[in-house]
């Protein structure tokens, strides 16, 4: 299974940091590609991929013009992570069986039709709180605890482990 997360709806000015913390987090919680929608960012999606070439692994984001399109031509199952859902705990098992999954994001508000579009809308808990925070616990929960030994391969940095300071390997460029 594959897990790959379309963010709706960035605002260059307003989500910026967001957005890319987003991507980040779907990264090292074990997703495989990023999809932008919205405004179109290309500092945002060079400087994701860029670090994602420094620390390893084949994660990539890139813009997509027409989400819709995207979501509808997807040969997997859609999750649309909203605090309006299913809750995760009643229905991760289900979604986790088999097929790859596009994991739907919201930013601005998003539109009415993605509620339909998707085949599970999912909830991490029914209060209001990050996006961030939410694709992180689902892919948590959806991967069981998995994706935190996950190794990414030709890494050029590497953090070792330390209980005080910091360590960063470093290799060089391939």
């Amino acid at each position: 299974m594959l897990v790959k997360v379309l963010r709706l709806g960035h605002r260059v000015g307003r989500d910026k940091r967001a957005t890319t913390h987003l991507f980040l987090a779907a990264r090292a919680f074990g997703a495989v590609e990023g999809f932008l929608s919205g405004e179109t960012d290309s500092n945002l999606t060079n400087s994701v991929n860029s670090l994602s070439n420094s620390w390893g692994g084949d994660f990539k984001v890139s813009y997509v013009k027409n989400w819709r399109k995207l979501v509808r031509e997807f040969n997997g199952k859609i999750v649309h992570l909203t605090m309006y859902g299913i809750p995760v705990q009643n229905c991760v098992k289900k979604i986790g069986a088999g097929s790859d999954l596009l994991v739907i994001v919201g930013g601005a508000k998003v539109p009415s039709d993605v509620y339909e579009l998707a085949d599970y809308n999912v909830s991490i808990t029914t209060q209001p709180h990050s996006e961030i925070a939410a694709l992180s616990v689902f892919l948590d929960k959806l991967f069981d605890g998995k994706e935190l030994l996950l190794k990414f391969p030709n890494a050029q940095k590497k953090i070792v482990p330390k209980k005080n300071g910091k360590k960063v390997l470093k290799y060089s460029e391939k």
